[in-house]
């Protein structure tokens, strides 16, 4: 079937939460609900083929043309800007991006301000508005380490409660953008499977809004 719309889901709890979306919107594939290693399923009889994928791994697929849509946080399509297609906010996977750091700290606008974070890009975006000269140290570990070890000044990252925030001695200073689940799509599965998508998303859509 050239119409079956292939779609990468995020492996983990969003991603299981978006499959539950897209059951209720009539993409049922009662076989990715099984105790097993695979990592593709489909349901002919629907249209659909499913594909777990690591989160921050779902973009490059749908930018790629192995997957025609993809569910991806709206903090991997600011920092990385993949070549596709925003089509739905799913209201999914809510939480913020932040500016955080220790309790006491105060900027010194004499220096440039070290800022640690997973999103150098966003970072440095935000701040270049701002006209604030920065020292981006780029990490993929725990960034909240960074300031207690006085490797930086500020963290920028996702924080959705703040209490990893709160248990390492640090406060949100403040929220740079809100973050949410992105339904994502290629540029030509969109042109040439654009009414089986645009069904999709509809179905998707309405369900939020109910």
């Amino acid at each position: 079937m050239n119409n079956i719309l292939r779609v990468a889901l995020p492996k983990g709890r969003l991603g299981e939460q978006v499959y539950e979306r897209l059951d209720k919107a009539g993409y049922s594939c009662p076989e990715i609900l099984e105790q097993s290693r695979k990592l593709v399923f489909e349901n002919l009889d629907k249209g659909v083929r499913y594909f777990w994928v690591k989160p921050s791994d779902v973009a490059v697929y749908v930018e790629r043309g192995a997957a025609d849509l993809g569910v991806v946080g709206r903090d991997t399509l600011l920092e990385n800007s993949p070549d596709i297609y925003e089509l739905l906010d799913l209201k999914l996977g809510k939480c913020r991006m932040s500016v955080a750091a220790p309790e006491a700290w105060r900027d010194d606008a004499s220096r440039a301000l070290r800022v640690a974070s997973k999103y150098p890009r966003i970072a440095a975006r935000f701040y270049e508005a701002r006209g604030r000269d920065i020292d981006i140290i780029t990490l993929n570990g725990s960034v909240e380490l960074a300031p207690l070890l006085d490797l930086s000044d500020v963290i920028v990252d996702i924080v959705e409660t703040g209490k990893t925030l709160v248990e390492n001695g640090l406060r949100v200073v403040e929220d740079i953008v809100p973050i949410s689940a992105r339904l994502i799509a290629n540029r030509a599965a969109y042109h040439f499977k654009h009414g089986e998508l645009e069904t999709m998303t509809a179905a998707l859509r309405k369900g939020i809004d109910a």
